[in-house]
């Protein structure tokens, strides 16, 4: 069995940049590599542990989501091969986990859509009867169904902060009336599709995070992942049950663990069990298999 990558390195490309999970590399003035590790961030904090074949499961199910939904929005792929960019000494690191990419510019907000009440909305739900200031009807119960999907964006946090929900009007003065529309629009016809055909590989999407980028031109592009088990809330059908949390083929586990572990959740985060690693591995690996397997 191949090891966990933690950590890239790519020598024969400048690197430009190490976000939470992904390494990403210059290829020339027009494509970035954008490498997959197998890091696990929670929290907003990236934990020392890696998840094994974790960066392979979230290229897979991206690029399977990439194809599937590209007639809704243009996406970042290229469909140039990886290893034809890097040293041949270099392959393995990119075999399975990396994809070349348009250099676009990234839009400053993650736009988030909510298709349930869980989590954090639930939480600013029993408080206020909000979800990020949008009003909802009174006596929901965690984990329902909202009446409609939410657009709720969120500020983008440099390294080692906390990324903070903002209201449709702090997005507008983001990126201006035209493209905050576009990009809400883009998410919501993004989710339902996505949900929509989830659905009938039982699996609930409770809620996905997107990222756009643009072109010189001002084109919208989706870009970075696409509704993985990093990015999303993904919810076994036969085990959901308005009122509770259910469990999940995503991170939460972890984050679940976590939250009983006395962690401040601050960093640096706590190493993870072995157990808890592998059990991690394993919900990945089951969302891929029931999403893109015929």
């Amino acid at each position: 069995m191949i090891a966990p990558m933690y950590q890239s390195s790519i020598a024969s490309l400048p690197l430009i940049n190490r976000g939470k999970v992904r390494d990403i590399y210059a290829v020339d003035d027009q494509h970035l590599l954008i490498v997959t590790t197998d890091r696990l961030s929670a929290f907003d904090v990236v934990l020392p542990t890696p998840i094994p074949g974790k960066g392979e499961v979230l290229t897979r199910i991206s690029n399977f989501w990439f194809a599937r939904l590209d007639h809704l929005i243009p996406n970042q792929l290229t469909g140039i091969d990886p290893k034809s960019v890097v040293a041949t000494g270099e392959h393995v690191q990119v075999a399975g986990r990396a994809i070349v990419v348009k250099k676009l510019t990234p839009l400053p907000i993650e736009a988030i859509v909510r298709g349930y009440l869980v989590g954090s909305g639930w939480k600013e739900y029993q408080a206020s009867g909000s979800v990020c200031g949008l009003p909802l009807p009174a006596g929901l119960r965690e984990a329902d169904k909202l009446p409609e999907p939410l657009f709720t964006p969120s500020t983008k946090a440099v390294a080692g902060a906390h990324d903070e929900n903002i209201s449709y009007a702090a997005a507008e003065a983001l990126l201006g009336s035209a493209l905050a529309a576009e990009v809400r629009d883009a998410c919501i016809a993004l989710y339902v599709e996505a949900a929509s055909y989830a659905a009938t590989r039982g699996i609930i999407i409770a809620d996905t995070k997107f990222e756009f980028g643009q072109d010189a031109q001002g084109k919208l592009y989706l870009i970075d992942e696409a509704l993985t088990p990093d990015s999303s809330r993904f919810w076994p059908a036969d085990q959901y049950r308005p009122g509770s949390n259910p469990p999940s083929f995503d991170k939460q586990y972890v984050r679940d663990w976590l939250e009983n572990s006395g962690w401040n959740k601050q960093a640096p985060g706590p190493d993870l069990p072995a157990e808890v690693a592998a059990q991690t591995s394993e919900k990945y690996r089951e969302a891929l298999k029931r999403l893109t397997e015929v």
